[in-house]
């Protein structure tokens, strides 16, 4: 016969494994963690500028996520930065005429190609609103600094998720 502690254990212990098999079942994965394919362990890295700031999160990315990158090779999985681009459109403006509000579009043209394989491309697009106040231009300019840096960050993001769901064959 269990005592009360032990039934209390016994069900907790159940509980926990009935939600780690249904979150496991339904494919939930913790924000950032994704699992690449073997094949893309390895690849190289092209981009028209290797000291920009896309190539170094890009390159951040691919080493956290244990993807090593070798010089190019005709045997080894490409992953080519092609260029990056912010527009500004202007969402909503003032009675005076000034601009009120911005909405800023940061998109990456990037493409992965497999050996004797063509390459598949794909676009990364982020998107933010962004307000601006004429009077206080000085901190909207920083601000605007570190939303765009943000938004890179985000798209480097989307380039490893893209990794992940590359279809390897």
């Amino acid at each position: 016969m269990l005592t009360p502690i032990k039934r209390f254990r016994h069900l907790m212990f159940t509980a926990l494994a009935l939600v780690m098999m249904i979150c496991a079942g339904c494919g939930f994965h913790l924000q950032g963690s994704y699992s690449i394919p073997p094949q893309l362990k390895t690849l190289s890295l092209t981009t028209p500028d290797q000291y920009s700031e896309l190539s170094r999160l890009v390159q951040d990315r691919l080493r956290l996520h244990n993807i090593s990158v070798k010089p190019a090779s005709d045997t080894l999985p490409r992953l080519t930065l092609m260029k990056d681009s912010l527009e500004r459109s202007t969402l909503s403006i003032y009675p005076t005429g000034n601009v009120a509000e911005y909405e800023l579009i940061y998109r990456v043209y990037f493409s992965v190609a497999m050996p004797g394989n063509e390459a598949q491309s794909f676009t990364a697009e982020v998107r933010r609103d962004y307000q601006d106040d004429p009077r206080t231009a000085l901190a909207k300019s920083r601000e605007m600094d570190l939303l765009v840096k943000e938004m890179r960050s985000q798209a480097a993001d989307y380039i490893i998720q893209t990794l992940a769901a590359t279809e390897v064959k």
